[in-house]
């Protein structure tokens, strides 16, 4: 079977007939894994991000975006799911069709933009505690957030305005696709790759790489508290390069070199792999930032108890009037104990775990 043929419908007009076979393959595993694992993994995220907003750590604004942006994503996957199953034949009307793009691709973005807030944050924290400060407050967390998104909201009007319904030679709508790429599409690729990703990332690396050479230097430090810092840092690094990288080196190439459908053809499946990596970045930001913390752990352990404890009121208030008093009972030695284990770890924290901290919180 020929992968594609080409329709004329005016000299500057072609339409591709490609085949779409990885979409039905490939994209429904991912989208169900997607949202089947992220939107536990991001609601969880949320909890910790309003946890660390109740204590005014700056943080937990960019998590909470952060994780919005992914949750706001992974609402879309049914109508992304449903859209490859029936072929790449898009049955809703042109305005969810923009929606649903602009999720897909702005989600991108918000999402980098935000791990580069968390990034240099960390640095600031790390390399600069007490210089600037004032950056790392939670009025300036919320202008900067509100400022990111305000940013790619202007930029998905500007670059999305154009009609994204086209039909295939099959009579298929296709969705936000155009094979080969349409001639405005250049400019918007070429600032994706520059200032979405070029950017972004190079903040990235100049950050953690500053932070990874005062970790080295500091002599108070554990060694293992180094080693985990250091894993956090590179695995943040690879998951960003993996999830992003090959979609926006795609990306250039297609507007470098896709004229025909025939190059059209050829990077077809390779391209399409690479955009469905993107979505991985949704159950890599909750396990990155938000799980690898050890403070984490104690903070969902008290979720934890608050759901046993609010599992045993509800089972109390169907038992005996005899067994009312043994969860009050099980709550205070509980909190009591709770209590005494917060002491303990306060009046043993060593001076080596400082800049762990510092990294985390």
């Amino acid at each position: 079977m020929r992968n594609f043929t080409e329709k004329y419908h005016s000299a500057n007009d072609t339409i591709c007939l490609i085949d779409h076979s990885i979409h039905q393959m490939w994209f429904p595993v991912v989208y169900v894994f997607v949202f089947v694992v992220g939107f536990p993994a991001n609601c969880l995220s949320l909890y910790y991000g309003y946890l660390q907003i109740k204590v005014k750590n700056e943080l937990g604004i960019y998590l909470c975006n952060l994780t919005v942006a992914d949750l706001l994503y992974i609402f879309s996957l049914p109508f992304w799911l449903q859209y490859v199953l029936q072929h790449d034949n898009w049955t809703y009307n042109e305005l969810m069709c923009k929606i649903c793009g602009v999720l897909l691709y702005e989600n991108i973005y918000i999402s980098i933009e935000f791990l580069c807030c968390i990034s240099i944050d960390r640095y600031l924290a790390v390399v600069h505690p007490f210089r600037f400060h004032k950056l790392r407050t939670m009025k300036a967390a919320v202008i900067i957030s509100a400022a990111i998104w305000t940013k790619e909201f202007l930029t998905s009007l500007l670059f999305f305005k154009h009609g994204e319904f086209t039909k295939d030679p099959e009579s298929h709508v296709v969705c936000f696709e155009h094979y080969p790429i349409k001639s405005w599409e250049h400019t918007i690729n070429y600032y994706r790759f520059f200032a979405g990703f070029l950017l972004p990332i190079f903040l990235l690396l100049f950050s953690y790489c500053c932070i990874l050479r005062v970790v080295r230097k500091s002599h108070g430090t554990q060694l293992k508290k180094k080693l985990q810092i250091k894993q956090l840092v590179l695995s943040t690094v690879i998951i960003f390069l993996v999830c992003f990288g090959p979609y926006h080196v795609l990306v250039v190439v297609r507007s470098l070199f896709e004229k025909t459908c025939a190059f059209a053809a050829k990077i077809f499946n390779v391209y399409h792999f690479s955009l469905s990596l993107t979505s991985f970045n949704c159950i890599a930001d909750p396990a990155l930032y938000c799980f690898a913390s050890e403070s984490t752990y104690k903070d969902f352990i008290k979720l934890k108890n608050c759901c046993l404890r609010f599992s045993r009121c509800s089972k109390i208030e169907t038992q005996e009037s005899v067994e009312m008093n043994t969860p009050e009972i099980l709550r205070s030695s509980g909190a009591l104990a709770e209590k005494e284990t917060d002491e303990l770890n306060k009046h043993q924290l060593p001076h080596s775990v400082i800049l762990h901290e510092q990294f985390y919180t």
